[in-house]
């Protein structure tokens, strides 16, 4: 059965590699995922994935949001395949075609070059992800968490999805089935209704997670859920940050979040 901390991504939300692998060390068999974001890999570059990997058997998400033309992002999925990480995320905000060249220059991988990563690939993670032979699995981002009704209707959207984002992001989620994608990237509030729509091995992975013990006023995110809630609505990944990295003690923090979820089971 999935362990509470199999749910758990941690968002390495930092500037530097020194400080990365701080906290992959404190939460090494806490969490089933390591989340590296623009902010990390820009500052440290794909050595940073091999680091993390000689540190830890968690699984690797890369959440770069890929937005490109389409050739353009199955070039760049070759290469991000080349790396070995388990998820990747592409926006769906562009067309399906995207979509479906990114799932293509995913499957791009070269033989693992030692007998480690042979035996790595060959095995499921923490988290239940695996790679196999089908290469990095490609997840489609619906709506970033800190977007409303206002950013929607900004956006000149039509009335329809204003009035009704969960509409935008089925939309967008559908797009991304039919594409292959491994998964969508949505809020808790709509993890159910993708569960329930495109079943059970289309990964739905919720970030804006925030335990209620941790919740503040002036959040940044706009569709926040609790980890509890999340799961129960269907939620194959939470991915946390600020409640485990700001926490006085870390590794209980992540503890916490995963007794949390094993209680609902």
């Amino acid at each position: 059965m999935k362990r509470g901390r199999d749910y758990i991504v941690f968002a390495l939300d930092v500037n530097s590699a020194h400080e990365a692998e701080k906290y992959v060390n404190l939460l090494e068999g806490k969490v089933g995922m390591f989340k590296i974001g623009l902010e990390l890999f820009i500052q440290t570059g794909p050595d940073i994935i091999r680091r993390i990997r000689n540190l830890s058997s968690a699984g690797i998400f890369l959440d770069l949001k890929f937005h490109d033309i389409s050739e353009t992002v199955k070039r760049v999925m070759e290469r991000v395949a080349e790396l070995g990480v388990d998820l990747v995320t592409v926006h769906c905000a562009s067309s399906q075609k995207m979509l479906e060249m990114a799932v293509k220059g995913g499957r791009y991988r070269k033989v693992p070059a030692t007998a480690t990563e042979h035996n790595r690939y060959r095995g499921k993670n923490h988290a239940g992800v695996l790679p196999g032979e089908d290469g990095v699995g490609v997840l489609g981002v619906t709506l970033l968490t800190d977007n409303d009704t206002a950013v929607v209707e900004a956006g000149g959207f039509k009335e329809h999805y204003v009035n009704d984002i969960q509409a935008l992001v089925m939309k967008r989620a559908k797009m991304a089935h039919a594409a292959g994608c491994r998964g969508v990237v949505c809020s808790g509030q709509e993890a159910k209704m993708v569960k329930s729509t495109f079943g059970e091995d289309f990964l739905a992975v919720t970030p804006g997670i925030r335990p209620e013990w941790s919740i503040t006023q002036g959040d940044d995110q706009q569709r926040i859920t609790t980890p509890a809630m999340a799961v129960r609505a269907g939620a194959d990944l939470i991915v946390v940050g600020r409640p485990i990295k700001r926490a006085a003690d870390p590794a209980g923090a992540a503890e916490r979040i995963a007794q949390e979820i094993e209680d609902l089971q």
